[in-house]
C-alpha cells in the first residue's frame, strides 16, 4: 500500500495482551451507545504497519528477528509455535472489505470470519449512514487484535488506492451483470467488498469497482445477511486459491518474520517496557564485563 493511503488508522495496540472479547461492561445493549462500541470496535485492531515503524522501541530501531529474540523468554514455547504457525497461514493478496456497515455485530462477525481463514488485512469504507449505528452483544472473540484495520473515508479514496497498488475491486451486489463468484480468480490481487446492511454497496462504490458477483443462491431468499455473505465469499476465495495454485497464504519469509515479531509485541504486556529493560541489564552487564 502507499505510505498515504491510509487517511485514518486503527489506534495501537502493540504492547499489551489483549482480551479476549471487545471492552464492553456487559450493560443491557440499550445502554451501550453504538457509535463509540463501533469506535472502540476498530480501534481495537492493529495499525497497518506502514504507519510507523513497530520495531522502533525508545531510541532504538531493532531489527524483527531481535523483538522475536528478546520477547520469547516472556512467552510460553507453545504460545510462540501457535503464532508463527498462524503467521505461516497469512495473506494478503485477498483483502476483506466492508463499506458503511452499521451493526457492530456484523463487523465483528467480518473481522472474526477473516482472521479465522488466514486474511491478515480488513478495510473499512466510510458509508454515509454511519451515523445510525446499532450495537450487538456478538463480538469478534478477539480476532480484531490480531488483523491490521485499514480505513477509509469514501469510496473514491479506497479505490484509488487499491488500483494504485495493483488490485482490482470486486464488489457483492445483485445487478444484471454480475458474475458468479465462483468465476473470480482469486491468486489475483483482490479487494472484495461487502455493502451496507441494507443498502448494499454505495452507488460510488458500484461505480468505481472492477466489477460485481453475486453467490449463487438455490432457494427463494435473494440474499444472505451481509457478515454472512462475507464470510461464505472468504471462504470460497481461500478454497480458490487452493484449488489453482495448492496454497492459500503467501507472506514472503521477511513479511512473516515482521509479522511473527509484531504478534509478539501484541502478546506480552508492556512489551517496550519489557525490552528497554532487558536491553538495559545487557549493557549493564557488557560495561561491568568491559570495567
Amino acid at each position: 500500500m502507499p505510505s498515504d493511503a491510509t487517511p485514518e488508522s486503527a489506534s495501537d495496540r502493540s504492547a499489551d495482551m489483549p482480551d479476549t472479547s471487545l471492552p464492553f461492561d456487559g450493560r443491557d445493549r440499550n445502554d451501550v451507545d453504538p457509535g463509540r462500541a463501533m469506535q472502540q470496535l476498530l480501534d481495537a485492531g492493529g495499525r497497518p504497519p506502514h504507519r510507523e515503524n513497530p520495531f522502533h522501541v525508545a531510541d532504538r530501531v531493532l531489527t524483527p528477528s531481535r523483538i522475536i529474540e528478546l520477547l520469547a523468554p516472556f512467552m510460553t514455547e507453545r504460545r510462540l509455535r501457535r503464532i508463527r504457525d498462524v503467521v505461516q497461514r497469512r495473506t494478503r493478496t485477498v483483502l476483506p472489505v466492508v463499506e458503511g456497515l452499521v451493526n457492530t455485530g456484523n463487523v465483528s462477525a467480518v473481522m472474526r470470519s477473516a482472521e479465522a481463514l488466514g486474511y491478515q488485512d480488513v478495510h473499512v469504507v466510510k458509508g454515509a449512514n454511519e451515523k445510525r449505528y446499532k450495537h450487538s452483544k456478538r463480538t469478534t472473540q478477539g480476532a480484531q487484535h490480531w488483523l491490521d484495520v485499514w480505513r477509509w473515508p469514501d469510496a473514491e479514496a479506497f479505490v484509488g488506492a487499491m488500483h494504485e497498488s495493483g488490485y482490482r475491486v470486486v464488489v457483492t451486489a445483485l445487478r444484471e451483470d454480475a458474475r458468479s463468484i465462483r468465476e473470480v480468480d482469486f491468486t489475483e490481487p483482490t479487494a472484495l467488498v461487502v455493502g451496507n446492511e441494507l443498502e448494499g454497496a454505495s452507488d460510488a462504490m458500484l461505480e468505481r469497482a472492477d466489477e460485481a458477483v453475486v453467490i449463487p443462491l438455490d432457494g427463494f431468499t435473494e440474499s444472505f445477511n451481509v457478515s454472512v455473505a462475507a464470510s461464505i465469499g472468504l471462504y470460497h476465495g481461500r478454497e480458490d486459491r487452493i484449488r489453482r495454485q495448492g496454497r492459500h497464504a503467501d507472506l514472503t519469509d521477511e513479511e512473516q518474520e515482521a509479522l511473527v515479531a509484531r504478534f509478539c509485541l501484541r502478546s506480552v504486556t508492556n512489551a517496550e517496557a519489557v525490552i528497554e529493560r532487558v536491553l538495559a541489564d545487557q549493557e549493564s552487564k557488557t560495561d561491568a564485563g568491559g570495567a
